[in-house]
């Protein structure tokens, strides 16, 4: 975390910059699946990394409420699983883990930063990252629970 942010502005580029990233891994990795429920399925992330860098383009930092970081509930699914590296032809639970992964990483990265920012803007913007990666990673972790565990 070597990053320095000298404005909101600068939090929300880099931000942005993440959502972007994370939506151009998920097209990329929907070029290689060989299943087509894996390719529409990695499709449909990328779609949502592409709204949520939108979400954050219009954001308006000083209309952000005033609450801290906790925001959506926590399943804790993807954090008693393995994290492997995607193979050439993942499965739907494959996919699920890797991406409900990636949003706690991101996640913690935003907590991280929140808690070594020393200006409350921003702070206050980290922690409302927070609270989206959160609630991204419930949403696949809701999916894991509804179409994976049933089968297991």
């Amino acid at each position: 975390m070597t990053e320095i942010f000298h404005s909101t502005e600068d939090v929300l580029r880099f931000a942005i910059a993440g959502e972007k990233d994370a939506a151009q891994g998920y097209v990329d990795l929907a070029a290689q699946a060989k299943s087509e429920s894996a390719r529409a399925f990695l499709l449909e992330l990328w779609g949502e990394e592409l709204e949520h860098a939108r979400l954050l383009e219009a954001l308006n930092p000083a209309a952000l409420p005033a609450s801290g970081a906790g925001g959506a509930a926590d399943l804790r699914i993807s954090d008693y699983v393995v994290d492997e590296p995607l193979g050439d032809d993942p499965s739907f639970q494959d996919l699920l883990i890797f991406a409900a992964k990636k949003e706690a990483k991101a996640a913690a990265l935003y907590a991280g930063l929140a808690a070594r920012s020393a200006a409350a803007a921003q702070k206050k913007l980290f922690e409302f990252l927070v609270g989206q990666e959160r609630t991204h990673k419930l949403r696949l972790e809701q999916e894991y629970e509804k179409y994976v565990l049933p089968e297991n």
